[in-house]
């Protein structure tokens, strides 16, 4: 990896580093969303109490999702304006 030299690199740095961290962030939620799903509505089936955090894991992990990808969407937006990448 090059060390950026102007201010153009420093952002085509800035913005790599988060083209990488938001995939990964968004691959976690998605294992997490699949582990309580699994854990409420497979393990612990016979559970109503486990059944119903399930429910409310899973509704949170949706909305997660949907909030990071939105503003991962809007800060493209942004970029592409502004810099043209």
């Amino acid at each position: 990896m090059e060390t950026p030299t102007d201010y153009d690199g420093v952002v085509a740095l800035v913005i790599n580093f988060i083209n990488i961290l938001i995939p990964a962030i968004i691959a976690l939620l998605f294992v997490w969303f699949v582990w309580k799903v699994i854990d409420a509505w497979v393990i612990n089936a016979g559970d109503q109490t486990k059944r119903d955090e399930g429910k409310k894991y899973a509704i949170a992990a949706v909305v997660s999702m949907v909030l990071i990808v939105s503003a991962w969407g809007i800060v493209n937006l942004v970029v592409n304006s502004i810099f043209g990448r």
